[in-house]
C-alpha cells in the first residue's frame, strides 16, 4: 500500500491502535464473508456491504459512552459489529434464521438489540434520521446525558425530511450527531451529478447547526471529530454534522454491478487510502505489533467468523406460526 500523504500521527495506545484494526478487520471479513453466502443463495433479498467503510462506525464507537444510540440504513452490519452485537446473531439473521437477532424475520435491513442500543437499519432512505431525533428527544426529557448518532448517506441527504429534523433538532437543542457517510455514490449515481454542493455538512448552517467533513478513511480522524461532536451534544449545545467522507468498494447491494464507476478508480481508493491498511502501516512502523502477530489476529477474526457462518446455517427457520408474534405488543391499561 501507498504511504499516505499528510497521515494523521496517532495519538492513542497501542492497544487501542490493535483494538480498532481488529474491529475493522472483523467487519471486513464478516462482509466478505455474507457475501459469499449471498452467493450461494443462503441470503435472500437484499444485501448491502460495508467494505471500505469500516473506519466510520469503528471511529465513532471509540467516541461513543454506554448508554449512547445509533441508528441507521439499510447498509448497517457494520454498526452492529462496532457496537458489540454478537456476530452468530448477525449472521443468524441476515441467513433468517431463528438465532438471529429479529429472530430471523428482519433480515439483512431490519434488526435491531436494546441492549447494545442499536434501534436499527431503516430501508425507506431518509426515514430513520427523525426517528434518531426522536430517540435524541427522549434522552433529553429523561436528562441522562445521552448522545444518539443518527447515520444516513449522501443519498439521503437530498431527502426533505432530513431538513425538517434539523430544523426540529436546531430548535429543541437535541443532543444528535447527524453522520453523513458520504461514499461518494447513492445508489448509482455520483455525489457531483445530485448535490448542489460540494460539501454537505454546510447546509446545517440554514439551521445554526455546526459541523465539519471527515477523512472517513482515517480511523483516527473520525475518532477524532466524534469526540468532539460527543462533546458539542453533551455540553447541550444542540445537534452536530459530521459528513464523514468514505468509500464503499462493492456495489450499492450485492445486485448492483457498479458500471457507473471504473474499476481502476476502486483500485485507486484500495490501494492509497484503505483504512484497515493504514492503521496496519502504523502498527508495523511504530513498532506496536509484528507481521506474525497481525497475522493471528486476522486467523482469529477468520475463525469468529466462520463460527458464525456455521451457527446461522445450523440455526432452524422461524416456524410458520412465528409469521404471527412479535406484531403487537399488549399493554395493560392504566388506572385498570
Amino acid at each position: 500500500m501507498a504511504t499516505r500523504k499528510n497521515a494523521k500521527k496517532p495519538n492513542v495506545s497501542a492497544d487501542e491502535l490493535k483494538s480498532y484494526y481488529r474491529d475493522m478487520l472483523l467487519i471486513r471479513r464478516f462482509e466478505e464473508k455474507a457475501g459469499q453466502l449471498y452467493g450461494m443463495g443462503l441470503i435472500g433479498g437484499f444485501c448491502h456491504l460495508y467494505i471500505g467503510q469500516e473506519a466510520v462506525v469503528v471511529g465513532l464507537e471509540a467516541a461513543a459512552e454506554d448508554g449512547d444510540k445509533r441508528i441507521t440504513t439499510y447498509r448497517d452490519h457494520g454498526h452492529m459489529l462496532a457496537c458489540g452485537m454478537d456476530p452468530k446473531g448477525v449472521m443468524a439473521e441476515l441467513t433468517g434464521r431463528e438465532g438471529g437477532y429479529s429472530k430471523g424475520k428482519g433480515g439483512s435491513m431490519h434488526m435491531f438489540s436494546t441492549e447494545k442500543d442499536f434501534y436499527g437499519g431503516h430501508g425507506i432512505v431518509g426515514a430513520n434520521v427523525p426517528l434518531g431525533a426522536g430517540l435524541a428527544f427522549a434522552d433529553k426529557y429523561l436528562e441522562n446525558n445521552r448522545v444518539t448518532f443518527t447515520y444516513f448517506g449522501d443519498g439521503a441527504a437530498n431527502q426533505g425530511q432530513v431538513y425538517e429534523t434539523f430544523n426540529m433538532a436546531a430548535i429543541w437543542d437535541l443532543p444528535v450527531v447527524f453522520v453523513i457517510e458520504n461514499n461518494q455514490y447513492a445508489m448509482g449515481t455520483s455525489q457531483k451529478r445530485s448535490t448542489s454542493t460540494p460539501d454537505i455538512y454546510t447546509r446545517g448552517e440554514a439551521f445554526g447547526i455546526p459541523g465539519e467533513a471527515v477523512d472517513g478513511m482515517d480511523v483516527l480522524a473520525v475518532k477524532e471529530a466524534g469526540e468532539k461532536a460527543v462533546a458539542h451534544c453533551r455540553d447541550g449545545k444542540g445537534p452536530y454534522i459530521l459528513e464523514i467522507k468514505t468509500y464503499r468498494y462493492r456495489g450499492h447491494s450485492m445486485s448492483d454491478p457498479a458500471k457507473y464507476r471504473t474499476r481502476e478508480e476502486v483500485q485507486k481508493m484500495r490501494e492509497e487510502k484503505d483504512a484497515i491498511e493504514h492503521v496496519r502501516d502504523l502498527l508495523l512502523s511504530g513498532k506496536h505489533a509484528t507481521e506474525d502477530e497481525l497475522k493471528a489476529i486476522d486467523k482469529e477474526i477468520k475463525g469468529i467468523v466462520n463460527d458464525a457462518a456455521e451457527f446461522s446455517k445450523d440455526s432452524p427457520e422461524p416456524s410458520v406460526e412465528d409469521l404471527w408474534t412479535d406484531i403487537y405488543t399488549d399493554v395493560a391499561p392504566q388506572n385498570a
